[in-house]
């Protein structure tokens, strides 16, 4: 009997014909065909965000169309045999903070990244999630209220208590993350007593000290996630290490003392589909761009360097290129290289790292 635990494999999940838009654009029937697709290549867990802005319009109001939504895409999960991980308080997206209007201060912001409220970008000061108690109250009515809607769901795998938070709010002190750490942990257990809980953290976290601490989560939560891209850091000198994964998946896991996912990796391709790009594209882009055959490489070294220093499992950013008439709206307008991670064209077409993902075994 072979006892070796499932290494995971998962994707992170906006539709190609909505990104970041998708929850006030829901379209039912495209849900259905990409989670089909994406069973039918053999992936395990998806990744999904909800938009706090949709989710959450007023501190003490839930959007009930973006509820009704959220439990037809587990349920379609479910169908497809797929897990879900809801991912809260969303938050840090693509190189924007995505933010309810109730979420922002007085004042001009200090962040290094704009902020998307209200169908408009700007510098706005954001409230701190870890000490205003408006916002902790609002946070846990979404959390009692999105684990209430989904309670026992068959496709529920776990619940991310953010995304990369540390990029638009670092709390004060490691004693104040703690402390969120606990009330929303014991929330979500609360509500679904089944229900495991993480914490979507990168490498920054373990390069800065943010006050997000691995082994501070891993006092609440039941596995640790860490999330990883050479060509976003300066110390490492191969844009396409795929030994950076492994090590920072390592490095979470010893601090931790915890079993880490590996919930984010992934390469933007060159894109192979109209429109053709302009001579200087690559120069626009925030990172360069590799060929596809080149990205499958990488996929396949770092998917065996995963496997081989135990992690629970990785997950490809991210499951489609965006279709170019998004390109001239946030996230995509700015920041080029967005548009091109998906494992899928935008047009539904497979690039050729799928077949990595596809038959990979540890």
């Amino acid at each position: 009997m072979n006892n070796k635990p499932q290494f995971i494999t998962g994707i992170n999940y906006w539709p190609a014909q909505r990104a970041m838009y998708w929850w006030r654009d829901f379209e039912v029937r495209e849900v259905e065909a990409d989670f089909k697709q994406l069973a039918e290549s053999k992936f395990h867990l998806v990744r999904i965000f909800l938009t706090w802005e949709d989710f959450q319009p007023a501190p003490d109001t839930i959007s009930t169309a973006a509820l009704d939504h959220l439990r037809q895409t587990a349920d379609i999960a479910s169908h497809c045999g797929l897990q879900l991980m809801p991912t809260f308080f969303c938050g840090h997206m693509s190189g924007i903070n995505w933010l309810p209007a109730w979420m922002l201060a007085p004042g001009e912001g200090e962040g290094r990244f704009p902020v998307y409220s209200d169908n408009r970008i700007s510098n706005a000061c954001i409230r701190n999630c870890y000490t205003d108690r408006e916002v902790i109250a609002a946070q846990s009515f979404q959390i009692q209220t999105v684990v209430a809607a989904l309670q026992n769901h068959a496709a529920i795998f776990a619940y991310d208590l953010g995304n990369e938070a540390s990029n638009w709010v670092i709390p004060p002190g490691r004693n104040e993350a703690r402390q969120w750490l606990q009330t929303m942990t014991s929330l979500i257990k609360h509500s679904s007593d089944k229900a495991l809980v993480t914490l979507g953290m990168h490498a920054e976290d373990l390069e800065e000290d943010r006050h997000l601490w691995p082994q501070d989560a891993a006092r609440y939560c039941d596995f640790l996630s860490m999330h990883g891209y050479p060509f976003y850091l300066s110390w490492v000198e191969d844009r396409l290490d795929p030994d950076l994964v492994s090590f920072l998946g390592i490095v979470t896991a010893w601090l931790g003392q915890k079993q880490v996912l590996f919930q984010e990796f992934g390469v933007p391709t060159r894109s192979v589909l109209p429109p053709v790009p302009p001579a200087d594209y690559a120069s626009l882009c925030n990172c360069p761009l590799w060929g596809e055959d080149e990205a499958a490489l990488y996929y396949h070294k770092a998917l065996q360097r995963l496997g081989a220093a135990g992690m629970m499992g990785g997950m490809a950013w991210c499951y489609a290129d965006y279709i170019p008439s998004l390109w001239d709206g946030p996230p995509l307008d700015t920041c080029f290289h967005e548009r091109h991670f998906g494992i899928f064209r935008h047009d539904g077409s497979a690039k050729s790292a799928l077949d990595v993902w596809r038959q990979y075994e540890i």
